[in-house]
């Protein structure tokens, strides 16, 4: 079988564009001080964890050539640290309609990594929600959701609508109410949604859940997601197939456009390994201190190598996003080892 994988893809860089990402991110690491409420800052976005937990991230055998980049070159297993979340920048019930994350660190990875300062670093962050693409179209679209969002959910609409025209506000809110609700993490599949290199080409990657044990969870609870998945780790293992959807041209999969979905009948998913979660007790002792420690983590897509390097706008805006978050909750640094759970 013959994969897409097309190499002529482009980023295009507006002259303007670092200085008002610098701006966003000065607003976004406001907001952050603002949610804090007077506390110890938490992160900008994805604020309340559900679980944080240790896996293991097993490249699958025998990958065809295009898919053999950076990490995923050769078979071996690396020590992931993944941490669940919801999306919004303040802690709220798990009932609240909210973007779903999944958050995972690599440890051990070789390779000259991107971020200044950590360039001998041997972490790599892959970061996924809970829907294949955003509705926001670039990262000024983005902020000014988040801006008119913060000042809460009155009037909403018309600040919206004044801010983007009606087309765009009315099109973006859609997009927003009709997001999938996840009433377990362990059943739900999560996607970067924006691209990344991948070696020459391009691509988006996703896990897909596979065989998750057999757990009514108790929806509309404040803590119905964390409680759903502290029981199925106890009772055994969670896997995931980890998988790529590769670029096929600028028209079909778009770098630069966030919100246009890229097509799996021209492009479909093509698996590179398998993310295993063991089966483990997080409230026991060492559970509860290895939640402690990752939540003291940065994760962020820019820990990364040069072959799988974030693209478009969207992603580079978070690059200076993310590293003003970091500096202002004062992140624990990269890890250099992996925990051991067992033993």
């Amino acid at each position: 079988m013959t994969l897409p994988g097309a190499t002529d893809w482009k980023e295009t860089v507006a002259p303007d564009e670092a200085e008002r990402f610098e701006r966003f991110a000065s607003e976004l690491r406001e907001l952050q001080k603002k949610n804090a409420r007077g506390g110890p800052a938490v992160r900008g976005l994805h604020a309340k964890a559900h679980v944080g937990v240790f896996g293991e991230l097993t490249v699958s055998p025998g990958l065809p050539e295009p898919l053999r980049v950076s990490l995923f070159a050769e078979q071996r297993t690396w020590p992931v640290y993944a941490r669940f979340s919801n999306g919004s920048g303040r802690h709220q019930p798990d009932r609240t309609a909210d973007i779903r994350g999944l958050a995972l660190k690599l440890v051990g990875v070789p390779g000259r990594k991107l971020i200044p300062g950590l360039e001998d670093k041997l972490t790599q962050d892959f970061l996924l929600i809970q829907v294949p693409t955003v509705p926001f179209r670039t990262p000024d679209e983005f902020v000014s959701f988040v801006r008119t969002a913060a000042r809460g959910p009155g009037l909403l609409v018309p600040r919206l609508i004044g801010s983007l025209g009606l087309g765009r506000a009315l099109s973006l809110l859609k997009g927003l109410a009709t997001m999938p609700k996840v009433s377990s993490m362990a059943t739900t599949p999560f996607y970067t949604a924006l691209p990344l290199r991948f070696g020459a080409t391009a691509a988006k990657l996703a896990v897909f859940p596979v065989g998750p044990t057999a757990v009514s969870p108790k929806s509309g609870t404040p803590e119905s997601l964390r409680d759903d998945l502290v029981t199925r780790l106890r009772n055994g293992p969670l896997t995931w197939s980890l998988r790529a959807q590769l670029f096929v041209d600028e028209r079909t999969t778009p770098i630069e456009d966030a919100s246009v979905p890229w097509p799996e009948e021209r492009s479909p998913f093509q698996e590179l390994a398998r993310l295993v979660l063991p089966q483990q007790d997080l409230t026991s002792e060492r559970g509860t201190q290895l939640e402690a420690k990752i939540e003291r983590m940065s994760f962020d897509p820019w820990h990364a190598v040069e072959e799988l390097r974030p693209l478009g706008a969207m992603m580079r805006a978070r690059a200076i996003a993310y590293r003003e978050s970091v500096i202002e909750r004062q992140a624990a640094p990269e890890p250099d080892e992996a925990v051991k759970l067992a033993g």
